[in-house]
């Protein structure tokens, strides 16, 4: 095959994992990155594999959404928290939780198909539990059970949530489904350390990136690293640059509609929650005080929390769209010294108070959980204008020029298999290179230094070293 030099410019979660991708294809690749370790970015917790958090998608991008989860899983198991996620439906929300089930049941359909094809497709457990219906009368029964370390059925894993809910605040029945956790913390590690055994693979963190400019049929990157300048020819060019992807595109004098939004989630610990969760949902319209409460477990009695409300995970002004005269997004400045300069300890205080008692509306116990950290946060990109877009993966512009633009982490290898389609009809891959599922470098990972890279990352971020623990494994 022709000889290809490949670019990647961004090393989160989407230019990690194409770079991990093509370099086991056994293409040089180099990986810039301007933090000191690869996958920062915004607050990655959930697998989304059916999409069920989101009322207002279509059934087809939850299709995908399933279709993409499972992929990741198999990429990635060492990062997936493998437990069950509980809906419910307040009684002030409009909506009714028999309006999910339709969708359920053509999820549940799909991953049956999907494990038809192929048995290594059943990581979501077997295709009868992907979701179960609970009533208040049943609900009120597991209440008074005792709590299961280990759990192993759907009846166990819903148990604290009825001793602790008030269930005269939900509608019935509450549902639980087979969308699983993804831990950040662990992802970052599993790709860095993926990527320093892959000989192809070059990673340049602290690396910042000043111009790119086309010659023919190369790019030119200039970069610096360190305090050295420098410039590199690369003859493919993949922007994975996430919220600054847009500024990618204006280096090289390209247009794309993209929105950017900024979003944070909280850190909390409730000593009295110390025990096995799966996670909770609790729909609520987009933006209003009553917005979805997202409740998200971690080990030693650590959770995160997403309130989707202007004062808590949104906010005002949060939203930034692409103009005609620069593809990149002009957020508020408010919000980028949040991300490079760090927050304000009073805002980090209230949001995460906010965040806490929007959470004791539904389980009043919470309402003793104290602020542990700052919030795990970023910008998110979404391409082109739909901001409730869920699925989506790549763009490309001309033969040598790819824009990975995930808006979920279970995108990635849709991204990565459609980037190897455009390899292979360049020359530079075989026909046999698509769509290939070789994970053995994640496979022989140990786990004990898996943990070890992912609290040391926890660490040097400023997090609680548990939040680089599994919380549930399969």
């Amino acid at each position: 095959m022709k000889k290809l030099k490949l670019a990647i410019v961004g090393g989160g979660v989407a230019g990690s994992s194409v770079a991990l991708y093509l370099s086991e294809l056994g293409i040089d690749v180099t990986l810039f990155e301007k933090s000191k370790s690869l996958v920062n970015g915004p607050p990655i917790c959930h697998l989304h594999a059916g999409g069920n958090l989101y009322r207002e998608i279509s059934d087809k991008q939850c299709v995908t959404l399933l279709k993409e989860s499972i992929e990741l899983i198999r990429m990635y198991p060492q990062a997936i928290d493998f437990r069950p996620t509980v809906l419910a439906v307040p009684l002030v929300d409009s909506g009714s939780p028999k309006d999910l089930c339709d969708r359920l049941n053509k999820l549940k359909a799909e991953y049956k198909q999907l494990v038809d094809e192929d048995s290594k497709n059943k990581v979501l457990s077997e295709v009868d539990e992907y979701f179960k219906l609970f009533d208040r009368d049943k609900l009120e029964e597991l209440a008074r059970k005792e709590l299961v370390k280990n759990p192993k059925e759907l009846e166990e894993w819903i148990i604290p949530v009825a001793k602790n809910i008030d269930l005269d605040k939900v509608k019935f029945p509450l549902v639980i489904v087979q969308e699983y956790g993804i831990n950040l913390f662990r992802l970052a590690a599993t790709a860095s350390l993926s990527l320093q055994s892959i000989k192809k693979a070059k990673v340049l963190t602290n690396t910042l990136v000043t111009n790119i400019s086309t010659c023919r049929d190369t790019y030119k990157i200039e970069f610096e690293k360190n305090g050295v300048k420098n410039i590199q020819e690369f003859n493919y060019l993949i922007n994975a640059a996430g919220f600054k992807s847009g500024e990618i595109d204006d280096m090289l004098g390209l247009k794309r509609s993209r929105l950017v939004e900024f979003k944070a989630a909280y850190v909390t610990k409730c000593e009295s929650f110390n025990n096995t969760w799966p996670e909770i949902i609790f729909y609520g319209e987009r933006g209003t005080p009553n917005g979805m409460a997202q409740f998200t477990p971690y080990p030693d009695g650590y959770f995160q929390l997403h309130g989707m409300t202007n004062d808590i995970t949104l906010f005002e002004n949060g939203l930034a769209k692409s103009t005609k005269d620069s593809a990149q997004p002009r957020l508020d400045t408010r919000f980028l010294e949040k991300i490079t300069k760090g927050w304000n300890i009073q805002d980090m205080q209230a949001r995460t108070s906010a965040a806490v008692n929007h959470m004791a509306k539904f389980m009043p116990i919470f309402k003793n959980a104290q602020t542990m950290s700052k919030p795990l946060f970023g910008a998110q990109q979404i391409p082109g204008e739909d901001a409730s877009l869920r699925a989506a993966d790549v763009s490309f512009d001309g033969e040598r020029y790819a824009r990975c633009e995930i808006v979920k982490a279970s995108s990635v290898l849709n991204m990565a298999d459609e980037i190897t389609k455009k390899l292979i009809g360049l020359g530079y891959l075989d026909k046999s290179a698509y769509k290939k599922r070789d994970f053995k470098i994640i496979e022989n990972l140990k786990e004990k230094d898996i943990q070890k890279l992912a609290e040391d990352f926890c660490e040097c971020r400023d997090y609680p070293k548990s939040l680089g623990s599994r919380c549930f494994s399969n």
